[in-house]
């Protein structure tokens, strides 16, 4: 009966340790993938970490998480090693109230702290940053160290430090040589606890930092919303930094002890300076590091400036933007937003950036509220004249008063050929999302607008319509697709999918079709007859831009020949230079259909920014999801 309970609880605790640590297996072996995929390994390779090396925006998100990790701890067990010890000498009271003070951020969750800093920032008017974040950090890991201070203050002999005082120390003798030693070990687990949160934080960093200023699980989060396999070599990175810390912090203490055991009394005595001396130059090194990660030198012509851009992310190769700051001395901070509405809270609440790089629709919208600042034309001149003329002078913005395009696309189909025939695709369209034939086969993207496009237009009417009967008719097809066809409905992992062929077909948009096509030949791309959205992204200077000549400087550099070719090459999407997009559509995109978007076709358009419509949208798409999740 003995061994069997002993076999149970064996076979438990390995399915245990299996549950734990089988996902991180899992991410440092696909690390080393030769390919982008984060699912189907085809070969070892080192690729990735070199990648992470030279992403200059992922290196200094670590850079600014250990700094902020050390800082928030020193700080806050400092802090939280005096306030303990100071309310042992308190009285009952004041004693009570304190501890119920402290626990009140421990029991919170962390979305409320968040957004409590958010709102105490915003009022007194303190810009988002650096700063920010580590008084956030430090705010939230002070508690943590009172809470595992204070047990070993009060298990201490309360006449300790007045026995002490009694043979001549002085308060400050007495709590350094005499109390602060006796409870050491709490103030260490304080300080481990401590810098374990300050280094994991996601919620609070990501409400009360910005300027550009983002941790790495900031960074993480960022990336993870495209096929990004350097997220996968940093985090094992971390994993590595972190075990080796722990071996150290649980061998050392062991060591030491056998050294002071076998040592004679007068060499021990030598010895424990140079642990404060190990300290001291450790502290010096973090100061120094401190102040030569966040100076920027040189003597080019912006040195000292800063560029902050806001842009979606992963949609531009880092290696382009240091080559920027290595010409022009400028240092350009980049912060990602997940949608266009994301982007237009931040810049409507005044947030100070120098570009923008939103979709046309929310271009528009941003000119009709006079939140953006209009283009002097005659300093990015050279530059609109190499721009594709189908996407210049478009409705969002006639004459390009205001933006300048980055990339521009479409939407379509994305398809194995070897399960779905052209002869299907020209027969039904749209409207191949409703043959039972690939049912349970097909991706729908978690995209309001375009489902409501592919909707509309298998319906035949305008994708910027306002009229209510034709978005009930639009919200009915969609209905009856994730009723009946049972599709998966996904963002980007939509990419990596599609590239290993795991469904027929899905909704994708040309720049992500493009990649996938380049990995896998049987994967092709196809625009329904009905129309579909043509879309351009572009850059546009907010009202808070500060730095006009920079922006510009910036601007005619991405859309020069050989950066917008890298650019382009890199991200996958079309270039809107046209010398650039007719190179790759003949060298690196040969073949591949999605990269070269279909043009002055009659039916396809642009969206447009429609306020009521946009309610009505987004209202109908959360009703769709109801009925997708009923129907599974």
């Amino acid at each position: 009966m003995k061994k069997e309970k002993r076999y149970f609880g064996t076979v438990l605790m390995t399915l245990i340790l299996i549950f734990f640590y089988l996902p991180i297996l899992f991410m440092i072996v696909f690390s080393f993938n030769s390919s982008k995929s984060l699912t189907h390994f085809t070969g070892f390779s080192l690729r990735w970490y070199q990648a992470m090396i030279k992403n200059h925006s992922m290196m200094n998100s670590l850079y600014v998480t250990v700094i902020i990790a050390f800082l928030a701890t020193a700080i806050s067990t400092i802090v939280g090693t005096v306030t303990a010890i100071g309310l042992s000498q308190s009285g009952r009271r004041i004693r009570r109230f304190i501890s119920i003070m402290d626990d009140f951020p421990l029991m919170n969750p962390d979305i409320v702290t968040a957004i409590g800093l958010m709102l105490l920032f915003i009022t007194f008017n303190v810009p988002k940053g650096f700063v920010t974040l580590l008084l956030a950090h430090i705010a939230f890991c002070i508690p943590y160290v009172i809470l595992s201070v204070m047990p070993r203050v009060r298990a201490l002999d309360p006449n300790l430090a007045d026995a002490a005082m009694d043979l001549g120390a002085t308060p400050s003798y007495a709590i350094t040589r005499v109390i602060v030693p006796e409870i050491m070990p709490g103030i260490i687990a304080g300080a481990l606890i401590a810098f374990t949160m300050s280094f994991d934080d996601f919620i609070i960093s990501y409400f009360v930092t910005g300027r550009g200023v983002k941790n790495l699980s900031i960074m993480v989060y960022t990336m993870s919303k495209r096929v990004n396999p350097s997220v996968n070599a940093i985090s094992t990175v971390v994993v590595i930094l972190i075990t080796i810390i722990l071996t150290i912090v649980n061998i050392a203490p062991m060591m030491a002890k056998k050294a002071r055991e076998n040592a004679p009394e007068g060499e021990m005595k030598q010895r424990k300076v140079w642990p404060k001396v190990t300290i001291a130059v450790a502290a010096c090194a973090l100061l120094v590091a401190s102040v030569y990660g966040l100076r920027s030198n040189g003597n080019q012509p912006y040195s000292g400036q800063t560029l902050h851009i806001y842009m979606p992310g992963e949609y531009i190769d880092e290696d382009l933007v240091s080559n920027f700051e290595d010409k022009t001395g400028a240092s350009v901070v980049i912060d990602n937003f997940d949608s266009n509405e994301q982007m237009y809270i931040k810049v409507a609440n005044k947030e100070a950036y120098d570009i923008l790089i939103p979709s046309d629709y929310m271009i528009q919208r941003l000119i009709g509220e006079h939140l953006l600042k209009k283009i002097d034309q005659k300093q990015v001149s050279k530059n609109l004249a190499s721009l594709n003329k189908d996407i210049l002078n478009i409705a969002y913005d006639p004459g390009n008063k205001y933006s300048v395009p980055y990339f521009w696309g479409s939407v379509g189909i994305s398809y194995d050929k070897r399960k779905v025939s052209k002869a299907d695709l020209d027969r039904y369209g749209w409207s191949i999302f409703l043959q039972k034939k690939y049912k349970g086969d097909i991706y729908m993207y978690d995209s309001e607008r375009d489902s409501f496009m592919m909707a509309l237009k298998a319906l035949g009417y305008s994708m910027n319509t306002s009229n209510t009967k034709q978005l009930k008719a639009a919200y009915n097809w969609l209905a009856k697709v994730v009723k009946t066809m049972k599709p998966e409905i996904v963002t980007d992992e939509i990419i990596d999918n599609m590239a290993q062929a795991r469904k027929a077909l899905g909704l994708v948009y040309s720049g992500d079709a493009a990649s996938v096509t380049t990995q896998n030949k049987n994967v092709r791309f196809y625009m329904p007859k009905e129309g579909t959205n043509i879309w351009v992204d572009a850059m546009v200077l907010p009202k808070t831009c500060s730095h006009e000549k920079l922006a510009y400087a910036f601007m005619n550099y991405i859309n020069s020949y050989k950066v917008a070719k890298a650019n382009s090459k890199y991200i996958g999407y079309t270039s809107p230079v046209v010398k650039v997009e007719q190179t790759l559509a003949k060298t690196t995109f040969k073949g591949v259909e999605a990269y070269t978007p279909r043009s002055s076709y009659a039916k396809d358009e642009v969206f447009g920014y429609n306020d009521k419509s946009r309610k009505v949208i987004a209202d109908l798409w959360s009703r769709v999801k109801v009925v997708a999740s009923n129907a599974n």
